[in-house]
């Protein structure tokens, strides 16, 4: 076919496998006959999406869940045919809690919206002292800060709610997220929703408030969803469909094969031809690209092109981070294990950022006999603890949760992943930095950066911009300049 279109996306994580479908999908929309090509350096697909499942037991070596009020996660269930498999976490009379001072205090539900509904349960938790309890509500007579500039997590909610609140609420359930330093980064990249509170409202409170007045926005119909969602059997369904789905489609995977360079080169004016050589001396040669690599791994293949967008990119750093998995015999820690985990503040010094009850919070991750418990390490100023062997960091994290829970029984099954550089920091900056590498990057008409270093770390988040990355190709194929 004269007017066949080839496309290649470096990257097999869920980015880069969810580009390729949304990519089959707009071009089909558009008319336009492509032939797409993914490449990924591992052996296996997903990235980060690793579910192991040993007996009864399932673990999730990398994310255990996604949000349902970001849609894009649940619409590609739905197109893959999963919807029948999405599970919601168990219930529960317990959720969550944060260690303070020696002892595992329930967050009311919403915390992280600092919803003033649930201003009554912060005064029973003990969570707070008097003192932070007032500080916080003076967030409804603080000034507004007109300045458009980024402002840190931690100066935002310090100025709003007060030091105390930031650093036993806030701080260690934004790090949780990010396993970063709230010191560092920048509100508007990570939760920009604040920002317009402030200036709409004049207070989060006050914002609050109004948005629960008007209720929570339409979504599309179907089986109520909590906030967490997962797949029955692990999350690594959702990469077996897509790889399944891709590959029905026609479009090429091509695993264990590394990127060494990346060339251009101008078949007319303002159009390119881009040259993918693969380490095993073979070389794709491509009309539009797609980098759904790490910020990093992305820096190294565009330097060449633009040393400006390369060093951008390079400035966008990442956290390393390990979870330990075990599995305890139910009995032996029966009372010490309520709700579905805790959260660490990173002012308690202690080397575990979070632990999740995997089994109390999800169904079907282990047998009635046995409790799953996930516990995290590592982060941005905390890294240091990865340095310590596999069997170190286990005694470590046991002593853990000896000490702040009481669990002291014998695991029978032991599980630790590790994630060296694999969480990108959304730093002061970030969206400026974006801004300017999209710059950089512009004269060169259908090459394209997406994943989580850029609009948003979680699984939702990734399928978005990989079908945002999908359209601009098409735009691109079908003749666009811009």
């Amino acid at each position: 076919m004269s007017n066949l279109r080839t496309v290649a996306v470096i990257g097999g994580g869920i980015s880069g496998l969810s580009t390729a479908y949304a990519l089959h999908e707009q071009a089909a929309a558009a008319g336009i006959p492509i032939r797409c090509t993914v490449v990924d350096s591992a052996p296996v697909w997903g990235g980060k999406i690793i579910t192991h499942r040993i007996g009864d037991l399932v673990t999730e070596a990398g994310p255990d869940s996604f949000l349902s009020q970001k849609p894009a996660g649940l619409e590609l269930c739905h197109k893959l045919g999963l919807t029948d498999q999405l599970i919601n976490t168990n219930e529960t009379g317990k959720r969550a809690s944060v260690y303070s001072h020696g002892r595992l205090h329930e967050l009311p539900e919403g915390l992280v919206m600092i919803a003033p509904s649930q201003l009554g349960p912060f005064l029973r938790s003990g969570l707070l002292s008097w003192a932070g309890l007032a500080r916080m509500g003076l967030d409804l007579a603080v000034p507004v800060k007109r300045s458009p500039e980024d402002e840190s997590l931690a100066s935002f909610f310090r100025r709003r709610i007060g030091r105390q609140a930031f650093e036993r609420m806030i701080e260690p359930l934004m790090a949780g997220i990010y396993a970063g330093d709230a010191e560092q980064m920048s509100l508007q990249a990570t939760f920009p929703r604040f920002v317009e509170l402030e200036q709409q409202y004049g207070s989060v409170i006050r914002g609050m408030m109004a948005s629960r007045k008007d209720g929570p926005p339409a979504t599309r119909s179907g089986p109520k969803r909590t906030m967490f969602i997962s797949l029955k059997n692990g999350l690594s369904d959702l990469v077996a469909a897509l790889v399944h789905r891709l590959t029905d489609q026609g479009i090429t995977l091509r695993g264990n094969c590394v990127v060494d360079a990346l060339r251009v080169r101008s078949h007319q004016p303002g159009r390119w031809m881009y040259d993918v050589i693969l380490n095993d001396g073979s070389a794709l040669s491509v009309d539009s690209l797609v980098l759904a690599t790490p910020a990093y791994v992305s820096a190294e293949l565009v330097r060449p092109l633009t040393p400006i967008a390369g060093g951008l990119l390079e400035m966008i750093p990442y956290s390393s981070t390990a979870t330990i998995a075990m599995a305890y015999p139910r009995a032996s820690v029966s009372g010490a294990a309520e709700g579905f985990g805790f959260v660490v503040p990173r002012v308690e010094g202690r080397d575990l950022i979070a632990a999740t009850w995997t089994s109390l919070k999800w169904p079907h991750r282990a047998p009635p006999d046995q409790l799953l418990v996930r516990c995290y390490v590592g982060g941005v100023g905390r890294e240091a603890i990865l340095q310590l062997d596999d069997q170190a960091l286990v005694e470590r994290v046991r002593a853990e949760l000896a000490n702040m829970c009481g669990v002291t029984a014998e695991p029978e099954f032991v599980e630790v992943n590790r994630w060296m550089r694999a969480m990108p920091q959304y730093t002061l900056g970030h969206l400026e930095r974006l801004n300017q590498i999209e710059a950089a990057l512009s004269r060169y008409g259908g090459l394209v950066l997406t994943g989580a270093g850029y609009r948003g770390v979680g699984i939702p988040d990734c399928i978005r911009d990989g079908a945002v990355a999908a359209g601009r190709v098409v735009r691109y194929l079908s003749g666009e300049r811009s």
